[in-house]
């Protein structure tokens, strides 16, 4: 069963539990200087950073010189410089490292892959080059590779903050938040400036000590004028949050468990396009898509108006249209109820108007996240029940997960004897991500959404497949509009966990924008017509899934050929 390859990772981190440990138990003094030493007796590459450049005279290419301009975030100016460390023959290795991050940076996947490659092949012994090379496959979705990468050099105690950092990284798309805290406390204190460690530290930190932050980098009389502007911005939101932190969105009902029905929800040609359910909004009936797709809980301003939820503050919204976003507000609804659930004051987004008219909204899937979600859509049934007790933790209090601004105490996955039947995912915020083949080639990333109403695959993905063709008149919808180019493979043998399916055709569009967006490649969406015959069971806590499908009641010529359970 493909997914089941993630145990893998399971595995490692296993092992990564002691080894992280002990290297945050040694000297911290220890920067390894410009000593390269062998592999060890398991092929591990040797800790240790490139040599570091002192600084020279106007005129002469060096590392540091473009790692201080990447810090003050002139990345053109970064990748210049690295450019000329390569061509002066002076550290060249740890020129094409730092070249590929830039690239990276830049959203630049292909020139970033290529100066990887190359740093290696110079420089196999240089941590920079690997750190390099392990960025670009989390950036292509190669999580399992890119995790070796940082392995070696985390266990052999490097003294680059960026091999904790990418580490890191891995953990958090595998649920593991507190050994990824480790990692980037452990970065943070060997390079506090880095713009990238330093983003990803804050976000487990108070707001004060992210106004200190920020205030600190303000300071700085060479940031430019982009990067000051955004700093500022970030700031009055940073301070805004202080004088009012998200309030958390409370249960106030003693059931842990609830059942609800699945609304079916019906386009104009009277097809389903999926499945909503039926929430209060301070009393006022209103039908939610359910979205494994998105995030929190998204309304119309038709509803919020009746409801009476407050413009609290502008907000910008992104999803699939060419506009890539679209404007509009959050607020607090005083009371949400779901089934026999009520939860009290709950974050709620709000659109200018529905993004679709047969609903007044979504609700992401992931406001469940203290809970156990089990979509049964054949029998249309949402129930909502506890999570397994982690003996770590002990009980947790129950919650609606509806603001993505609370700051929660980090916590590793726990795999529970009672979900022998789940398989680990990858999670990105709120993104189910699946490991999937396509014509037996990997990997492949898909993100699990009951609001796509077709599974597509991206044009990237597609082109690497074959022959792609162009739709003519074919247009996709979503938050952000229409997505007028459209694009159709033939053909696809699409594998993921223990389902396999033969599409014979399948959409394609360029979801180059989401893949910038989350970090990683996005190679498409599982949409609504195949997972509408499974149970879905969503563990968020843990990065869990189960998926059930019952080949009898759905027993078809074409449903015999396309599942294997």
């Amino acid at each position: 069963m493909l997914v089941r390859c993630t145990s893998a990772i399971a595995t490692t981190i296993l092992v990564m539990i002691v080894a992280v440990s002990g290297v945050f138990a040694q000297d911290p003094s220890n920067t390894g200087g410009e000593q390269k030493p062998a592999a060890n007796n398991n092929g591990a590459v040797p800790s240790g950073s490139a040599p570091s450049v002192a600084p020279a005279a106007v005129g002469i290419p060096t590392i540091s010189r473009g790692m201080e301009l990447y810090h003050q975030g002139k990345l053109e100016d970064a990748a210049a410089e690295f450019k000329r460390v390569i061509d002066a023959g002076v550290s060249t290795p740890a020129g094409y490292a730092g070249l590929a991050r830039m690239r990276l940076r830049e959203e630049k996947v292909d020139e970033a892959a290529e100066a990887a490659a190359k740093g290696v092949e110079l420089g196999p012994n240089l941590a920079s080059t690997h750190i390099a090379l392990g960025q670009v496959y989390i950036r292509q979705g190669r999580i399992e590779e890119a995790m070796e990468q940082f392995r070696k050099l985390v266990t052999a105690n490097t003294s680059d903050p960026l091999a904790y950092y990418g580490l890191a990284r891995v953990f958090h798309l595998a649920s593991y938040h507190k050994k990824e805290s480790l990692l980037l406390n452990r970065a943070h204190e060997l390079d506090p400036h880095d713009p990238e460690i330093e983003a990803a530290w804050l976000r487990s930190q108070g707001w004060e000590a992210r106004i200190k932050v920020l205030q600190a980098r303000l300071a700085d009389s060479s940031l430019d004028a982009e990067n000051r502007k955004s700093l500022e911005e970030k700031l009055k939101e940073y301070k805004k949050y202080e004088a009012q932190p998200p309030s958390p969105c409370t249960m106030n009902t003693k059931s842990g468990s609830t059942e609800t029905t699945l609304i079916r929800i019906i386009d104009g040609a009277k097809q389903v396009q999926g499945y909503g359910l039926g929430v209060k909004v301070n009393g006022v009936p209103s039908t939610l898509l359910v979205d494994t797709g998105a995030s929190g809980i998204t309304i119309s301003q038709r509803i919020a108006e009746k409801a009476g939820v407050q413009n609290i503050a502008e907000r910008e919204f992104e999803g699939i249209g060419d506009k890539q976003s679209v404007g509009g507000y959050f607020g607090y609804a005083k009371t949400l109820q779901v089934g026999d659930f009520e939860f009290h004051d709950c974050a709620v987004d709000v659109l200018p108007k529905s993004m679709d008219e047969n609903s007044d909204g979504l609700l992401g899937t992931n406001v469940f996240a203290h809970f156990l979600v089990d979509l049964d859509f054949p029998n249309l049934k949402l129930r909502i029940s506890p999570l397994p007790v982690d003996p770590a933790v002990g009980a947790e209090k129950a919650s609606l997960d509806s603001s993505t601004e609370m700051i929660a105490e980090p916590r590793d996955r726990y795999l529970s004897p009672d979900m022998k039947d789940f398989f680990m995912i990858y999670l990105s915020g709120h993104n189910l991500m699946i490991p999937t083949k396509l014509n037996d080639l990997s990997p492949f990333l898909f993100i699990l959404d009951t609001g796509a109403q077709d599974t597509l695959v991206s044009l990237a993905a597609a082109t690497r497949l074959g022959k792609v063709g162009t739709i003519d008149n074919a247009e996709f919808g979503g938050i952000a509009g229409k997505v007028k180019k459209v694009y159709r493979t033939k053909e696809v043998r699409l594998q993921f966990a223990n389902f396999r399916q033969l599409m014979p055709s399948m959409y394609a569009l360029d979801l180059g924008y989401l893949s910038d967006r989350v970090g990683l490649e996005i190679s498409g969406f599982l949409g609504f017509e195949m997972l509408r015959m499974l149970d879905v069971k969503i563990d968020y806590r843990d990065g869990l899934l189960s998926l059930k499908f019952d080949p009898k009641r759905f027993y078809t010529d074409v449903n015999q050929q396309s599942y294997t359970h």
